[in-house]
């Protein structure tokens, strides 16, 4: 069983298509045939139930596919040690990020680290709902606050940040600015879920005093990217990590409000299942996006 046969697996069932796995390994749907039914033979038990429409694994298939991630994922840490010991990383980081952080800042800087890297692949989700790193095949997880699980690794990128109250200009120019969070019941806002509920009770603090607006949501939208891009548009106010709009409030695009009280914390964590994950490759990862975020102020 060749490590291209076990890949090509994994995929599969990940997919649930044979075509969609041929696809993201650039090899022909006959190639994609032909591996699966070298695995399947070699092992002595069918991996998938095939019908025209679905593909679904077996319960040997499952057990099997939990064998084969936990074995290619041990490939990968075995080749990064030996690249390590030659000043070179290899391997592949599986990573799930929120997607306003992921697409607006993250993306760009994986290129760079890659281009430092060139033997680093990424596998990439970029999405607002909470990977449960136990289950899925993540290796590693951008996350705001301290994750709740104790049982999971989480090492600090950006300790200090902070959700910013901001609007466009155009937005100001039509409806005034908010010149207190108070002032936020007669606006415009723009909420989205977090921890798949509804983030409508927004928390400021000044001089040791804590205050909570309850606000009103024009919009609801259970995607961070798509909340930012409405404020763009001029369509509200946003409450958002600073990370996430830190370019937008350096060109003017949007502004900082009520900058007197502080927003509540937004820490951003890299999560892990395990240490076990900590491999050379992710651990460079993790200082690179450490300067990264420092260099932002």
């Amino acid at each position: 069983m060749s490590p291209g046969d076990l890949q090509f697996f994994v995929r599969a069932a990940r997919s649930a298509s044979l075509s969609a796995a041929a696809r993201e390994l650039a090899v022909s749907p006959q190639a994609a045939s032909a591996a699966l039914k070298r695995l399947e033979s070699a092992l002595g038990f069918r991996l998938f139930v095939r019908s025209t429409r679905s593909l679904r694994p077996t319960p040997e298939g499952l057990a099997f596919l939990d064998a084969c991630e936990r074995g290619l994922a041990l490939i990968d840490q075995a080749r990064e040690r030996l690249a390590a010991g030659r000043e070179a990383l290899a391997g592949r980081i599986r990573m799930s990020m929120p997607s306003d952080l992921g697409r607006n800042l993250v993306l760009p800087w994986l290129q760079a680290f890659r281009e430092q890297h060139p033997g680093i692949e990424f596998e990439l989700q970029l999405t607002d709902r909470v990977a449960e790193l136990a289950r899925e095949a993540v290796d590693v997880a951008l996350r705001y606050g301290e994750p709740a699980d104790t049982q999971l690794v989480a090492l600090a990128l950006a300790p200090h940040n902070r959700r910013v109250l901001c609007a466009s200009p155009a937005y100001l120019a039509r409806h005034g600015r908010p010149a207190q969070p108070q002032d936020l019941v007669q606006h415009r806002c723009l909420s989205y879920r977090l921890s798949d509920r509804p983030h409508e009770r927004w928390r400021f603090e000044r001089d040791g005093h804590e205050l909570a607006v309850e606000v009103h949501a024009a919009l609801r939208c259970d995607d961070g990217d798509a909340v930012r891009r409405v404020a763009l548009f001029g369509e509200g106010v946003a409450y958002k990590s600073r990370l996430d709009v830190a370019d937008d409030l350096r060109r003017g695009a949007l502004v900082a409000l009520c900058e007197d009280w502080r927003g509540e914390p937004a820490p951003l964590f890299l999560a892990c299942a395990d240490r076990s994950a900590l491999r050379p490759a992710v651990q460079r990862l993790r200082d690179f996006l450490v300067e990264r975020l420092a260099a932002l102020g």
